[in-house]
């Protein structure tokens, strides 16, 4: 199966629009307190981001311009995928022995911390991503999506990095950065499909 440069570069926007769906309907759900299969979602987005580190890194190589970019995408959705791995693997096993025994309380809480470091990491570099394909837009004429994509871009990459250095209990709350992060993902998603062959 060949897939043409183009080919990549779209598939790679539709699973970016997929993941900021998924996530944006999590947090919704998690909201409004309804109660869902946390294993469904998670599960479904591990398949959504093995399947985006292919794509964006065929992308990477492939691409003419915009190199760091590209392997801004790439390395997000690896990190991504281990973020999501942990939780999935690690959350239940921990809490429940927390439960039976309090003295590994302050381990779970480690593994519950080091998946929001991970988290945090892969949306700056989302966010970065924003950035470098915002400002491509408005060099490429389309001024008001690039410059709302970079925009957020940059505040996606400044808000994920204060929890990384303060830590998820600083004074911003992790659902901004969350939020901007993945409204970065989909400005992103529509900036890429409007990126030409050449690009």
């Amino acid at each position: 199966m060949n897939f043409t440069n183009k080919h990549t570069v779209r598939a790679t926007s539709y699973l970016l629009f997929l993941l900021a769906a998924t996530q944006a309907l999590y947090t919704l759900l998690r909201m409004a307190g309804i109660d869902f299969p946390r294993q469904l979602f998670w599960g479904t987005e591990s398949i959504l981001f093995t399947f985006l580190m292919a794509f964006a890194g065929a992308a990477m190589v492939r691409a003419k311009h915009y190199h760091v970019g590209w392997s801004a995408i790439a390395f997000s959705t690896a990190l991504n995928l281990v973020q999501v791995s942990v939780g999935l693997t690690m959350f239940t096993p921990f809490r429940e022995a927390a439960g039976q025994n309090e003295s590994i309380g302050p381990l779970a809480g480690a593994v519950v911390a080091l998946s929001f470091m991970i988290y945090y990491a892969a949306k700056l570099l989302l966010g970065f991503a924003a950035l470098i394909f915002g400002i491509a837009k408005m060099q490429d004429g389309a001024k008001p999506l690039g410059g709302l994509t970079a925009l957020v871009g940059v505040v996606a990459i400044l808000a994920n990095g204060v929890l990384i250095v303060f830590g998820r209990n600083a004074f911003l709350p992790s659902a901004v950065a969350g939020g901007f992060g993945v409204l970065a993902t989909l400005l992103l998603a529509f900036c890429l499909m409007r990126v030409t062959s050449d690009d």
